[in-house]
């Protein structure tokens, strides 16, 4: 027994046990029902449940996706195809471009923080009092050209286009590799192969054209054979250019039909808006990216009376006045030829693999022309004189002096010999012909300030053999 006087009597007041009611109420909050969730687990909880069963939902939504599609198509009526046929065609590049057809607005780029046009013409009013400027260069190493011809019409038998294996035909005369190398030994008189060998070899224009293009001092010239591209009417010219320049284009009888079908017919005066318009006949290659290098390469030739030239590719419209193009590109810059630079590469070797990947020459012939350039020992330097090495070409403004006219011959008998991609050959003529140091590489953005890009709009059609 215990004795009550031994106890010890605890008070407690009320407000301690509030106290301990609330301990003890906290102490049951926390235990909660296993199946009881707050707001922060349920997040959770259906996380867990999506990384568990997520290939079963996109599963479903696949089927669902599926499901929707197959009912599209039995809805869609049969004919559908019939009523939208260029639906399922590809844009053409004409289509694509045609937003650039007659813009006349500058184009710039941004040197040392400031914006600035790429190529900087003379103001209006002074291009109106602009003139032909006349140049009499005594230090020339070349005086004179003597092209090699052969009027002998018995040769009218042997077979007009290709012989040997090779290119070289009527037109060309057939230039033996000892000719080529002869060619390139620069002296004040330089006899070498220029095209036009023969009166039988081809390019025959009528005597009306050739009597006119006798009268030109200043050419812009373009073509289009087989077919091939459209005729875009020259902009931005000043009204003293109108009088002073002459606006040529090329076309054979195939595009002639062409253009003709589309409602461009020449007038008779044989104009078409400024174009002088000059029907070839007898084109003398099979290869129509051959023929074009005809009045590209060899305006001394059909112009041989012109102090300059410009050439412009028929997929660009020329859009800048012509003198003051020869005022920027070869009178400030005291340039005789000036010519678009490559935009993507600078190296003839990489650009021969280019050309064999985007299929623009069979890697055999393409192989050739580069094998006989390494053993020429043509160096792989992507930049000549401080210059890209490798051109574009779709622009050649030139001053036709010998010089440049022996360039351009000398040009023009690789493009026959090897393969017509002229950016390959270019490089190796320029290095060959070291006098010739006047060369304006002007860059890209100078190029998009001459012209309007257009494309192509067809593949010209190529001569069929008889």
């Amino acid at each position: 027994m215990f004795s009550t006087s031994n106890s010890v009597s605890i008070s407690v007041s009320d407000d301690e046990s509030n106290d301990l009611n609330r301990i003890r109420t906290r102490t049951r909050r926390k235990r909660k029902k296993p199946g009881h969730r707050t707001s922060f687990e349920l997040p959770r909880y259906i996380l867990r449940l999506f990384l568990r069963y997520w290939i079963v939902l996109v599963f479903l939504l696949a089927v669902g996706l599926l499901v929707f599609e197959s009912t599209r198509i039995g809805t869609k009526p049969a004919n559908s195809e019939l009523k939208n046929p260029e639906s399922s065609r590809k844009e053409s590049p004409s289509k694509k471009n045609e937003g650039n057809l007659n813009r006349l607005d500058p184009t710039t780029k941004v040197i040392g923080g400031v914006r600035q046009r790429c190529l900087k013409l003379l103001p209006p009013e002074e291009l109106e009092n602009l003139d032909i400027l006349e140049r009499k260069d005594s230090s020339s190493p070349v005086k004179k050209l003597v092209y090699l011809t052969d009027t002998d019409t018995s040769m009218g038998e042997k077979k007009a286009v290709r012989g040997n294996g090779t290119r070289f035909n009527l037109f060309t005369g057939n230039q033996t590799f000892a000719e080529r190398e002869n060619s390139f030994q620069v002296s004040e008189t330089v006899s070498v192969h220029c095209g036009f060998f023969n009166e039988n070899g081809g390019f025959r224009i009528s005597d009306e054209d050739n009597k006119f293009m006798q009268t030109c001092q200043v050419v812009v010239s373009t073509c289009a054979f087989g077919g091939g591209d459209n005729l875009y009417e020259p902009i931005g010219m000043s009204k003293a250019s109108t009088q002073k320049v002459c606006y040529v284009a090329f076309w054979d009888e195939v595009t002639l039909a062409a253009q003709e079908e589309e409602g461009h017919k020449i007038g008779e005066d044989g104009y078409i808006g400024k174009w002088r318009i000059v029907i070839v006949k007898d084109l003398p290659f099979m290869d129509q990216r051959l023929n074009g290098k005809i009045p590209k390469m060899l305006s001394h030739r059909l112009f041989p009376n012109a102090k300059y030239s410009i050439w412009v590719d028929s997929k660009s419209q020329f859009r800048r006045d012509p003198l003051g193009v020869l005022d920027a590109l070869l009178w400030r810059t005291n340039s005789v030829l000036a010519i678009s630079e490559h935009g993507a590469r600078s190296s003839v070797y990489d650009e021969a693999k280019a050309v064999v990947k985007k299929h623009k020459a069979t890697p055999e012939e393409v192989q050739v022309q580069i094998n006989q350039y390494r053993t020429d020992k043509l160096p792989e330097d992507k930049r000549f004189n401080g210059k890209k090495a490798l051109s574009e070409a779709s622009v050649i403004v030139r001053e036709q002096t010998p010089l440049t006219n022996l360039f351009m011959c000398l040009w023009f008998n690789e493009v026959v010999r090897y393969t017509s991609r002229d950016q390959l050959s270019f490089p190796y003529v320029l290095w060959r012909l070291k006098v010739l140091k006047n060369v304006n590489m002007f860059p890209v953005c100078t190029r998009k300030d001459l012209v309007n890009s257009m494309g192509h709009v067809r593949k010209a059609k190529p001569l069929v053999s008889l």
